[in-house]
């Protein structure tokens, strides 16, 4: 997910959005979102997490991944998040804010008034203010570097498209960014004083607040603006400035992490972070397998996974003898999907025919993917766009239910036989690399020929689907990504804003990484999105729901839970859908066992 990130996303993760290891409920998992172990917290110690790959990018207003949400969790606040807390992990909660929004009559007005006690970790420690948000705001359309989810909020905050298309136009350096955001107004957000946050939207939106979780809308300090956005941001270190528990110490990309305690942050000041252990290591070079059988052993160097999950074949197993340190986690997600990229050139622009993709569609058995993810008892079995319980109501329907007959005979039709297909994966995932196989098998059961594009964590999305010109040049024709909810509550809109709404979603923007793009199904989002009531809503998205699978603009295969493993010496691992992991900031280590 998501990020969505995510992250799944989203991810998201996630938003947005690594592929899980996708699994459900099971005798021996735990309660979604309570703690596996009970006890007085012992404070200090090293936290010990270890990864596959990397953070997309070390900076609030752009990451977009759910791995890049788990290491923000430590060091950077929002307004509103998610408690580490049962049954209201999926609750938005004040954070850096003093309380809920307070909403005008009209809807139209949402004001946050900011708690007492945040500070910046700088020379000296000075206050989080309401012209923080305002910085932070803007610089999630900067012109180097844009966040991924803005489809999301484009046409909601009064003046912000108007910003973001000035800004568009800035030389991306340092000193030309720094320059318009601090003498370029955006009239939707407003701080009349240090400590009150003004939004103005342009039609009312019930979810706002729970938009308001997105770390892409932290609040920022000014010394953000003097360091390139993204990648370039994150290596410079003196810029990194924290507001969280922890600060980050040292980052060798795609290596380590280290985090140590943030003298400026104080538990007081912090609602939804405890901050028992002193330092968390990251390390980024392991395996799935690999750390799983280090997470088993319970060794002083291995507490928890970072950006990775037990392997999907090892989930039963760990069912069946009941392991304490296992958790299933809900989510709500579509991850993994196969996305077509309608704009590659590959085959005389073979994935452009609505026809050949409502043909692969046709000739794909999603039964046998589900298989590979941990068979139907691990999965829930996703045809259409929204997954169950994301604005209440859905009805699942599947147009392309599986028939290979068929589907040879749509091929023919489509003028597209024997057609080379390119499909995407991450070969550091046991998920995503099954899902390839097993699709590469089917298609060329078709009569296609497929070629396998592998890519590691950390370039899958940064360097490969955020990047305009790969897809087009038809580098990949398929992609096996994820989506999960931008939010929770209310969230259809972060499933069609960031992914079907024709150009303003477009890469690097957006993370409509296939370029879909339909009239209709834009302005199904628009009505659906300014729709003045929920059940008005649910039936325009469920509209555009019907539209997207129509025009075959990607595969959907399952809204998963996620399996997510600990070491025993692990204590109050809280599991947080937005993560797709344990709540790092939350956790304590036994006595004796605490890391080094």
């Amino acid at each position: 997910m998501r990020a969505r990130t995510r992250l799944l996303a989203g991810a998201a993760v996630t938003s947005l959005a690594l592929l899980a290891s996708a699994c459900g409920g099971g005798n021996g998992a735990t309660t979604p979102g309570t703690s596996n172990n009970a006890g007085t917290p012992v404070k200090g110690g090293v936290l010990n997490m270890l990864g596959v790959g990397d953070v997309d990018y070390m900076d609030p207003n752009v990451s977009y991944y759910s791995g890049g949400y788990t290491i923000l969790r430590l060091w950077n606040r929002q307004l509103f998040t998610y408690p580490a807390e049962a049954d209201k992990t999926t609750t938005s909660a004040p954070d850096l804010a003093d309380g809920p929004v307070s909403t005008s009559a009209d809807g139209l007005t949402v004001t946050v008034k900011l708690r007492d006690g945040a500070q910046w970790n700088t020379t000296p420690a000075r206050a989080v203010v309401a012209a923080d948000e305002i910085t932070g705001v803007k610089r999630t359309c900067n012109p180097v570097q844009p966040f991924g989810g803005i489809p999301d909020f484009n046409d909601l905050i009064v003046g912000y498209a108007d910003f973001c298309s000035g800004f568009a136009k800035v030389k991306p350096t340092v000193a030309a960014m720094k320059e318009y955001v601090q003498k370029t107004d955006l009239p939707g957000v407003t701080a009349p004083d240090d400590k009150t946050i003004v939004f103005k939207l342009t039609h009312p939106a019930s979810y706002f607040q729970d938009m308001l979780t997105l770390p892409a809308l932290s609040p920022a300090p000014v010394e953000w603006l003097d360091a390139t956005p993204g990648t370039e941001f994150g290596n410079d270190l003196k810029n990194l400035i924290s507001n969280g528990p922890y600060y980050i110490d040292e980052y060798t990309p795609t290596k380590t992490i280290d985090l140590k305690r943030n003298p400026a942050w104080t538990e007081a000041s912090d609602p939804i972070r405890k901050a028992y252990v002193d330092q968390v290591k990251v390390t980024e070079t392991g395996t799935q397998e690999s750390i799983q059988q280090q997470l088993e052993t319970a060794t002083d160097s291995a507490d928890m996974a970072f950006d990775t999950f037990p392997p999907a074949t090892q989930v039963p197993g760990l069912v069946a003898r009941k392991d304490p340190n296992l958790n299933i986690g809900p989510g709500s997600s579509s991850n993994p999907y196969l996305v077509y990229n309608t704009v590659s050139a590959s085959n005389n622009g073979a994935l452009k025919d609505v026809a050949f993709r409502q043909a692969l569609s046709t000739g794909i058995n999603r039964a046998n993917l589900i298989q590979v993810l941990g068979g139907p008892n691990l999965n829930t079995t996703l045809t259409n766009v929204l997954p169950a319980d994301i604005v209440g109501g859905e009805q699942g329907f599947d147009p392309y239910p599986y028939d290979q007959a068929k589907a040879k005979q749509m091929i023919t039709a489509s003028g597209h036989e024997g057609a080379t297909v390119k499909i995407l994966y991450r070969n550091a995932s046991q998920g995503s690399t099954k899902v390839f196989q097993s699709v590469q098998q089917q298609l060329t059961e078709l009569g296609l020929k497929v070629e396998g594009v592998a890519a590691p964590n950390a370039d899958f999305y940064t360097k490969y689907l955020q990047q305009p010109s790969v897809a087009k040049r038809g580098v990949w024709d398929i992609a096996i990504a994820g989506w999960g909810a931008d939010w929770y509550g209310n969230a259809a809109l972060s499933f069609f804003a960031p992914l079907w709404s024709g150009e303003p979603s477009f890469p690097p923007i957006g993370s409509n990484y296939g370029f879909y793009a339909n009239d209709k199904t834009n302005a199904l989002i628009k009505q659906a999105t300014e729709a003045k009531t929920q059940d008005e809503a649910a039936a325009l998205w469920a509209q555009a729901d019907q539209q997207v699978m129509a025009d075959a603009a990607f595969f959907p295969i399952t809204n998963p839970n996620t399996a997510n493993y600990k070491a025993t010496q692990v204590n109050n691992a809280v599991y947080l859908p937005a993560l797709q992991q344990f709540d790092p900031a939350n956790v304590w280590l036994s006595s004796g066992k605490q890391g080094g």
